[in-house]
């Protein structure tokens, strides 16, 4: 498996995986989770992913999307400011060059087979080490994510615990909350030894085609 991320230039290239990316996110936030999200066809996609967002996703050899992760700079609209700021609880929204957001993580648990510790899967530990990697190419030091006090449990229990900004609060049926995630070394080290790898999880793209 590899991670690559995928952004606007690269887009017509790679149909096929952002096809597979949001059939995947289909699958998991409106099947799965039954989150009120907006679905065409079998694909799930909202107002974010006509930003122009960066994508992360893993990849297999055979070209399946295994998981993903999608960021926006704060400096733009976000999902935080502008879907979902009762989740501040009145604080402003993050508004910074060196902070992205984070939305729609999501693993194909059919796919990531393959245990680690804590009860997780190892695609798991290398989308997190990924996020963390962009982080410093994008000369960032935090992401700022919406997401559920269930995923909150697993970053817990991957030791990427979340500073929550406020408390949850139920949207729909989800208990939904926002807060940072920080970049570190320690904290990308510990990634890499989770998902058993000894170094950076990202690839070049071309090198993943080339392979393909």
């Amino acid at each position: 498996m590899n991670v690559i991320a995928l952004s606007q230039h690269q887009f017509g290239l790679n149909l096929d995986l952002l096809a597979a990316m949001f059939r995947l996110r289909r699958r998991v936030f409106r099947d799965r989770l039954d989150w009120t999200v907006s679905v065409t066809g079998d694909l799930e996609l909202d107002v974010y992913d006509a930003l122009n967002p960066t994508y992360l996703m893993l990849v297999s050899a055979r070209r399946e999307v295994v998981g993903c992760v999608r960021l926006l700079p704060t400096t733009g609209p976000t999902m935080l400011a502008d879907t979902f700021p009762q989740l501040l609880a009145g604080l402003s929204p993050p508004r910074n060059d060196r902070i992205l957001e984070s939305s729609r993580f999501c693993v194909d648990t059919r796919l990531a087979a393959e245990p680690a510790e804590h009860g997780l899967n190892r695609a798991t530990f290398m989308l997190f080490a990924a996020m963390i990697e962009s982080l410093g190419m994008s000369d960032a030091d935090s992401i700022v994510t919406v997401t559920d006090t269930r995923m909150e449990r697993i970053l817990r229990r991957a030791g990427w615990p979340l500073e929550r900004l406020a408390p949850p609060q139920r949207i729909g049926q989800t208990m939904a909350l926002a807060g940072f995630l920080h970049g570190s070394e320690e904290t990308l080290s510990s990634m890499y030894r989770h998902a058993g790898v000894e170094g950076p999880v990202l690839s070049q793209l071309e090198t993943l085609q080339t392979a393909a």
